[in-house]
């Protein structure tokens, strides 16, 4: 199977502007996405997709691959389709999966992309993919930058959101809880599918990609990961994440053995 990454990064955001180029450990943080990307034994070919030329020059000036992209998109989903567009137009080909890796993980393991996709590799049935890890954290419960998940029976997603779900309003007792990862793979057949689907309620009031598939009744697959990863959203974030990221023997294999 042919499978490309797209790592979709803007400078624009409004929660963090300029976060894809704030240094973590001396390296801007979408260096780190893509040089752990780009160890994933699954990718052949991974791209970072962005409106803004300091960061296409940056991905070109460590050897990485960039595409320029429309300031227009509201959905991280619709810069990676035009980028998928143009990368298949020029390489002249088509791929059968397609990977987002959210720019803002600056800790994902390579081996979270392997295991996001096996289960596209072993059932047909399964059409798509995104990834949980678990809320420790009160804090985090409760964090609307934190998108919760809950799965189904047969680990289907049935619902994405900002607020703390399931309630503890009657329930006390401890349970599990989990957050999104956001990376996502999609078999071609339902990403053909879903370039075609416009942003739905949900999904425009929530801020949450995945939700045009279930508004539209398509199941997505969840992976569970048990890899400690940190999304930057906010500079408080940022400074979680430099900390934790100081033993970090991933990033000491590719920032310091060059």
């Amino acid at each position: 199977m042919q499978v490309i990454g797209i790592i979709p990064a803007r400078m624009s955001s409004s929660r963090f502007p300029g976060k894809p180029m704030k240094k973590i450990h001396g390296m801007p943080m979408i260096g780190h996405c893509y040089k752990r990307s780009i160890i994933s034994k699954s990718l052949k070919n991974c791209f970072v997709a962005t409106p803004d030329k300091e960061i296409y020059d940056y991905i070109n000036s460590i050897n990485g691959k960039a595409v320029m992209t429309s300031h227009k998109h509201e959905m991280c989903n619709e810069r990676v389709f035009e980028a998928v567009d143009k990368i298949e137009k020029l390489m002249k080909k088509k791929f059968d999966i397609i990977v987002n890796i959210q720019g803002d993980l600056p800790m994902i393991h390579p081996s979270m992309i392997d295991s996001l996709i096996q289960p596209l590799k072993r059932d047909k049935n399964v059409t798509n993919t995104t990834m949980v890890d678990d809320i420790i954290s009160e804090n985090d419960f409760l964090d609307k930058n934190r998108v919760k998940v809950i799965m189904d029976k047969n680990d289907d997603a049935i619902l994405l959101t900002r607020e703390p779900v399931p309630s503890i309003f009657k329930y006390k007792k401890k349970f599990n809880k989990y957050k999104h990862v956001a990376i996502r793979a999609y078999r071609r057949d339902i990403y053909n599918k879903i370039k075609k689907l416009k942003i739905t309620p949900i999904e425009r009031i929530e801020g949450i990609d995945d939700l045009r598939l279930i508004e539209n009744g398509i199941k997505i697959r969840i992976t569970y990961t048990k890899k400690i990863t940190e999304t930057v959203d906010t500079p408080k974030d940022l400074k979680k994440v430099i900390k934790m990221m100081d033993a970090d023997k991933l990033m000491h294999r590719y920032l310091f053995n060059k």
